[in-house]
């Protein structure tokens, strides 16, 4: 078989982890990091750290994404057409006794709190030398490897969808069968930095981190605490689009000692309450070709490392200050859809 790439992006990891790997950093939490991560439950206390995943709420965070809809199934047999939702199978059959609720959603996948696949950021890119950038995903896979784009779209009302599409290589199932059970650490940017809107830089986050007394080790999935959940709880799923894009801190993609920084210190997946991790650009783009969201680019892309987005922090980042901690053990698996390139996700901490 032809290798998918003869040169792979500077500052990434492909073929690190074996030629054909579609796991990426989530390699690096294995039997070990799940033992030091059952090490920091100490207590007991589980937070769940998943928003309702109704919220944002509308779809002024991303205008092609809704909130979930969902309907009652309609019924077979005898009862053909009818809802199923609060249904009485006595009027089947008059012997039974059994009332039955059965229901249908439709929902965008990173809507709310959420894991992004491998599958779902990938680059121009000329990995093969030829002169010809083509897109391309972790790892070297490109579209004839298994990435299957649809062709039929449906119209939904206010919602539109390519039906088919399928991640046949790096989808979100590669997560789902390894598993998400591990050590992860905490960093509070809300203490720091309140509801600024601010991109942390290398030097501050290093500012941080030693001035909290945060260490980070490899294989550690790592948690950035901005205070954006607490703003969109707030809004109560009518949210303003000026205050949800201009409050809270981000990191600063376009800050390469700190994109550099994450892959040295061997992070295994980077997760935030805000809804990209790196604050979206407002400053002029530079007139090269250049990634939107280079931590994006520089995670999913280059090095594996799946993304964690509006993941609700807030209580745990309190409970952990209180005590004068920052790690925990962290459970969140995503949903085994196979072919989805993201998935919806309640994650449990335990400390």
């Amino acid at each position: 078989m032809k290798a998918r790439w003869t040169h792979r992006p500077e500052g990434s990891n492909w073929g690190d982890f074996g030629s054909d790997d579609q796991l990426g950093a989530m390699n690096l939490v294995g039997k070990e990091q799940v033992l030091k991560g059952l090490a920091e439950a100490r207590t007991g206390q589980t937070f769940s750290l998943s928003l309702p995943l109704d919220y944002p709420g509308g779809n002024v965070l991303h205008p092609s994404r809704h909130p979930p809809r969902r309907f009652a199934t309609l019924r077979a047999g005898k009862s053909a057409g009818e809802q199923c939702f609060c249904f009485a199978l006595a009027r089947d059959n008059p012997l039974f006794t059994d009332v039955v609720s059965d229901d249908v959603v439709l929902l965008h996948t990173q809507y709310s709190t959420q894991w992004d696949g491998l599958a779902h950021i990938g680059s121009l890119f000329d990995s093969e030398g030829t002169g010809k950038a083509e897109i391309t995903f972790y790892n070297g896979y490109r579209p004839q490897h298994g990435l299957k784009v649809a062709e039929r779209c449906e119209r939904t009302e206010a919602w539109m969808a390519y039906e088919g599409p399928r991640a046949e290589v790096l989808g979100i199932e590669n997560l789902a069968r390894h598993g998400v059970q591990g050590r992860a650490v905490m960093i509070d940017l809300f203490r720091h930095f309140g509801r600024e809107n601010h991109a942390v830089t290398h030097d501050e986050l290093q500012k941080i981190l030693k001035q909290d007394g945060v260490t980070i080790e490899k294989g550690d999935m790592v948690c950035l605490y901005t205070g954006l959940d607490d703003v969109i709880l707030g809004m109560r799923g009518k949210p303003d689009p000026e205050t949800l894009h201009r409050s809270c801190a981000g990191l600063d993609g376009s800050d390469k000692r700190l994109l550099s920084w994450i892959t040295d210190t061997g992070i295994a997946a980077l997760i935030s309450d805000n809804f990209a991790v790196e604050l979206m650009p407002k400053a002029p783009a530079p007139q090269t070709s250049h990634a939107m969201l280079p931590l994006h680019e520089h995670c999913l892309f280059k090095n594996g490392i799946h993304l964690g987005e509006l993941w609700f922090l807030r209580d745990l980042a309190n409970w952990l200050g209180e005590h004068k901690r920052s790690r925990f053990l962290l459970t969140a698996a995503p949903l085994h859809l196979p072919g989805a390139v993201g998935s919806p996700v309640t994650p449990i901490a335990t400390v």
